[in-house]
């Protein structure tokens, strides 16, 4: 039976569970013991949208979230958009320079913080941002730079000069009727931008891409849909919330199927495995890097993970060696993999619960109902046929409403015919399933052969002593480019280049065996856990200043 799209606003879907199943556990923070039901969350949401209402938050405005995935994450985002404003949800490893520069491009009203994590505090960046905060009267912000903003909300019990709290936000929405909230909640619709996500910035600056209510509710429904979710279902959710894995695949998952979330607030995963233990989760999302920590954790035999059924592994290129460890170690039989981009919604593909384990583990699945994905010659513009690599390409409901006040750049990526250019290169195999092969602009051109990191990492991997691997360009004079080969050692093992390079021989196209072996302890990583391979490039030139070699 095919899915339909649904016309539901994200306040629609959450009053529809708070009605339909009011005493069902929504929200949990197994960690502290924090539980909601939808009727209690829906509540909490609902005081917190007239706490906006109160301090001049209304349709259209833009709520900046900086923060990790704290219990009131969530609350903020939903009060929000139940009276149309828009979540712009700012990544936790932005720094002085980029918490300016969004707040600035967003043009954000009121931005709404915590603490801050490992190597800087919010509080303190914020206060150099708008040094005139501490002399404000709540509410009554006048800053020259920033002239849109005029709240800062701390997200918390603690006080702090110039900001409001969440308490205070509270309380002050029991001065609002009910009424002015329901009159707020009939001006949205669902084509209205709901969350306005900033690319990681890879290449050049960050954009803010607008996505609706139609956009993440219906991917989060029919990614869902892939993974036979119920309301029974619970999923640990241990991805960040301000990045589509976490907004949309976990959140909207949840909140259009009525099942449990289970909340990690940060990323650690004896917490990970501590919740699916303790709450019996049936479903877990991550990023290869996050699923490699819980198998390597030293306590990994002491939790009992057989609740666990299914789950996502996306963000990256997915090992296949991995997938089959995830599935046979961790239970999750029916994992999935999707693929997209946060223009997207995220999800364009999805493998199914029922594929086979070899199209599960060496494939990104097909085309998520309601969207048609082509892979499309970057030259000639024209489709490629079955098993030729192009361009992963895909129109539908889940692409973005646009990159914000940016329309050149909108335009560059959304061709004439409505079709969404990802960057990415993939193939479509005669089964109708895509394998993604690489990114075009990750290509290494060795003398004029194209080499694609992702088929010499997969090679690789069949090392015993490697725990992870990248592989990335290295500048040469002589050739443009040569292959550079970035390891993580399992704990324990030890390898040298000439093994690595031994191990290839006869087996890999010489042009393919990587000519520089790095072995080094972590990868440049953006806050969402993807790997920033841009940065292998700067790093295996550092590396090889440091040996005294100059690239030939």
């Amino acid at each position: 039976m095919e899915i339909q799209l649904q016309d539901r606003t994200l306040g629609q879907w959450m009053e529809h569970w708070a009605e339909t199943t009011p005493d069902k556990e929504y929200l949990v923070y197994s960690d502290r013991d924090l539980r909601f039901t939808w009727k209690e969350f829906n509540e909490r949401v609902d005081r917190m949208a007239k706490g906006m209402l109160s301090i001049g938050i209304k349709h259209g405005t833009h709520v900046g979230i900086w923060a990790t995935n704290v219990p009131d994450w969530l609350t903020f985002l939903y009060a929000a958009a139940k009276i149309g404003a828009v979540a712009v949800t700012v990544n936790t490893n932005y720094k002085q320079s980029e918490l300016e520069f969004l707040v600035e491009n967003a043009d954000i009203h009121t931005l709404c913080i915590t603490d801050g994590v490992f190597d800087g505090s919010y509080v303190d960046m914020v206060y150099t941002m708008l040094p005139e905060l501490k002399e404000s009267q709540r509410g009554y912000l006048k800053s020259k730079r920033f002239p849109v903003l005029k709240n800062v909300v701390y997200i918390g019990q603690e006080k702090y000069r110039g900001m409001y709290n969440t308490p205070e936000l509270l309380l002050l929405g029991e001065n609002v009727s009910d009424e002015t909230l329901v009159e707020a909640k009939k001006l949205v619709t669902p084509h209205d931008v709901v969350n306005m996500q900033y690319t990681s910035g890879t290449t050049g600056f960050p954009k803010g891409v607008m996505l609706t209510h139609y956009n993440i509710a219906n991917n989060g429904l029919l990614t869902g849909e892939h993974m036979k979710f119920t309301a029974d279902d619970k999923l640990c959710c241990c991805v960040p919330l301000f990045h589509c894995f976490g907004v949309v695949l976990a959140s909207m998952n949840v909140l259009t199927h009525g099942c449990t979330q289970v909340m990690v607030e940060k990323f650690d995963p004896l917490v990970v495995l501590a919740s699916i233990h303790k709450e019996r989760c049936t479903a877990l999302y991550g990023v290869p890097t996050m699923f490699i920590a819980e198998l390597n954790h030293p306590m990994f035999s002491m939790f009992d993970l057989s609740s666990l059924r299914t789950g996502i592994m996306a963000g990256s290129l997915c090992p296949e060696w991995l997938m089959r460890e995830v599935m046979d170690k961790m239970y999750m039989k029916e994992i999935t993999s999707v693929y997209g981009l946060t223009e997207t919604s995220p999800g364009m593909t999805q493998s199914k619960v029922d594929d086979p384990v070899e199209v599960r583990a060496s494939t990104v699945g097909s085309d998520l109902p309601g969207v048609e994905v082509r892979v499309i010659d970057p030259e000639t513009l024209e489709e490629c046929p079955v098993g030729v690599q192009g361009e992963m390409c895909c129109r539908g409901y889940n692409i973005m409403k646009g990159y914000y006040k940016m329309p050149e750049a909108t335009a560059a990526i959304i061709d004439k015919n409505g079709f969404l250019h990802s960057g990415d290169l993939g193939i479509k195999t005669p089964e109708g399933n895509y394998k993604i092969t690489g990114r075009i602009k990750d290509m290494i051109i060795r003398g004029g052969e194209n080499i694609y990191p992702r088929e010499i990492e997969e090679f690789l991997y069949q090392i015993p002593q490697i725990k992870d691997v990248q592989v990335a360009a290295v500048p040469s004079k002589k050739y443009g480019e040569e292959v550079g080969a970035f390891i993580i050692l399992k704990e324990g093992e030890s390898l040298h280049d000439c093994d690595v390079k031994d191990f290839c021989k006869g087996k890999i196209s010489r042009h393919k065996i990587p000519k520089y072996i790095f072995f080094i302890d972590q990868f440049p990583l953006t806050g969402s856990g993807k790997i920033q391979k841009y940065k292998l490039k700067d790093l295996g030139l550092e590396l090889l200043k440091k040996q005294g070699i100059t690239p030939a």
